[in-house]
């Protein structure tokens, strides 16, 4: 949109945890509001006024999502960048200094400059998508359950448990179908889609999971990557202890989707193969071995999403 000065309105908005600090361009007009329900609300009033063509905001997977929800309510044009593509741009244009005025205002000259194409995400996609991949796991958990109890269980007893796992084998079906066309409906995710399962033991589960509950990866570092998920090595030390490192935290729920994502891959994938056996015979435990390929799996995905490059394995091994 235009304002009645005939300018195209961009707006840029640097995302922080507790605070939206906000800059009009050309107009010149900067503000901060709380990160909160009542501070976006005060935003997107603020903004709707001068009918901005976009709204870009710096992605971080997310502590942007309020923000882009209110922006789809409200029928505002959002673009969610990625913070490589900015910082690009700022050494493009020879932005060294850095503010929250002007990280802010560096956005939405990049919104005017570069014209970033207009976001077609559904914010309520992406929780519909979680909770999708949630029910799964639960009803994949109950299976096994059932299936556990079958080894148990007398022969008599045996014809009460087969209908039940016939529900649940159809209700996780239905699942897996639901989360299939919520991805094809959404431009984004589909591209989003097509890079992870380009990887080798990377199938549609475990791409919806990460879609769904790891929205930061492409836009975060390999480290900040490998924590979020949960595999990244913590030090035990203290004093003159020093103990075997360990993993913790992180979100579980993606996590143990991308360690049966790796039991495929160390079987079909020649790089992950190649890691897993290489540490298995070099002593390592091999529960442990299977966490440092995850650990390998998330950065190199990491960086392909940042890129926007499907899988090549001669790279993945450098």
């Amino acid at each position: 949109m235009k304002s009645k000065t005939n300018q195209n309105i961009n707006v840029g908005v640097d995302t922080g945890k507790f605070q939206l600090d906000i800059y009009i361009r050309p107009l010149g007009i900067f503000f901060t509001v709380p990160n909160d329900e009542k501070g976006i609300k005060e935003a997107i009033n603020t903004i709707k006024k001068h009918q901005p063509e976009r709204i870009v905001i710096e992605a971080t997977g997310r502590l942007e999502m309020p923000f882009i929800i209110a922006c789809a309510n409200a029928s505002l044009s959002f673009v969610i960048a990625n913070p490589i593509y900015i910082k690009r741009f700022a050494g493009a244009i020879g932005q060294r200094a850095k503010t929250d005025r002007l990280d802010a205002q560096l956005i939405a000259h990049y919104g005017e400059a570069i014209k970033p194409k207009l976001s077609t995400l559904k914010p309520n996609v992406i929780q519909s998508m979680s909770d999708l991949v949630s029910r799964r796991s639960q009803l994949l958990a109950m299976q096994t359950m059932e299936k556990n109890r079958l080894q148990i269980l007398p022969k008599e007893l045996v014809m009460t448990i087969k209908p039940i796992l016939t529900v649940f084998k159809n209700q996780i079906e239905k699942i897996e179908k639901k989360i299939v066309e919520l991805i094809e409906s959404c431009p984004e995710y589909q591209a989003k889609n097509v890079i992870l399962q380009s990887m080798k033991g990377i199938g549609k589960i475990a791409a919806a999971s990460i879609i769904s509950n790891l929205p930061e990866l492409g836009y975060i570092s390999n480290k900040e990557a490998s924590s979020l998920v949960g595999v990244a090595p913590m030090n035990k030390e203290s004093g003159r202890f020093k103990g075997q490192r360990k993993i913790q935290g992180g979100r579980h729920q993606v996590r143990t989707v991308l360690y049966m994502a790796m039991m495929s891959a160390i079987q079909s994938n020649p790089v992950f193969k190649a890691t897993y056996q290489r540490l298995v015979a070099a002593g390592k435990p091999k529960k442990v071995a299977i966490i440092a390929c995850i650990r390998k799996m998330v950065v190199i995905l990491n960086s392909m999403l940042r890129e926007g490059v499907m899988w090549e394995a001669p790279k993945a091994e450098n």
